[in-house]
């Protein structure tokens, strides 16, 4: 390990967390009162997976190849399915927050809730899945490391991603708190984008 290996990796980290980066910005869009905690606990999981996909392409390349292969194809139309539905759903539930404010202003009760729905912990697994399947990619590039080097390799690219994914969750919940009532529309906005930026990304 010299450092063009860490400078690959730090590099591989930063191109890898992109993708994390704009949807843990769109989760802080949308859930403008979350808390440092779980701030960092959505940076983990990102992070968790942004090092497990290089990972698993690793073994895979190892062993299984043939299969390895057949599967990859199909990568981008699973993240355009994930992120399109979680997308989507944030925009209706957003829809949803907005229609119900407006019925409790236009109403006399006493009470009225209309809190959107908070980030749960499956909605953010299908988001880590999601926009890090890509790096399962990233196995064939590390190939020829062996398996501490690609395991140091993948520390590095998680390191990388947490720290991206934690500003942008930061920067989310800064800009949701100034964008009330509109943030969950962009939040489910850029996820689409991403979705489609992969799908068409595989295509040219």
């Amino acid at each position: 390990m010299d450092f063009t290996f860490f400078l690959n990796s730090v590099l591989f980290g930063i191109g890898l967390a992109m993708d994390a980066f704009s949807v843990s910005l769109a989760n802080g869009l949308n859930e403008p009162t979350m808390k440092k905690s779980k701030a960092f606990g959505v940076s983990g999981v990102f992070a968790f997976f942004q090092a497990a996909m290089p990972l698993i392409g690793w073994v895979c390349v190892h062993t299984f190849i043939r299969y390895f292969k057949a599967v990859e194809a199909f990568i981008p139309y699973i993240s355009l399915v994930l992120l399109v539905f979680i997308g989507g759903k944030m925009i209706y539930e957003c829809a949803r927050e907005n229609k119900c404010r407006e019925a409790c202003s236009a109403s006399s009760a006493a009470e009225c809730s209309c809190e959107i729905k908070k980030l749960g912990f499956g909605a953010l697994i299908v988001q880590g899945i999601a926009t890090s399947i890509d790096a399962l990619s990233v196995g064939f590039t590390i190939a020829s490391y062996d398996f501490v080097s690609a395991l140091v390799s993948a520390l590095i690219i998680a390191a990388v991603t947490f720290v991206i994914c934690t500003f942008g969750v930061f920067i989310g919940t800064r800009a949701g708190n100034k964008l009330s009532g509109k943030a969950g529309y962009l939040g489910g906005a850029i996820l689409i984008f991403i979705g489609l930026e992969i799908f068409i990304t595989s295509l040219l």
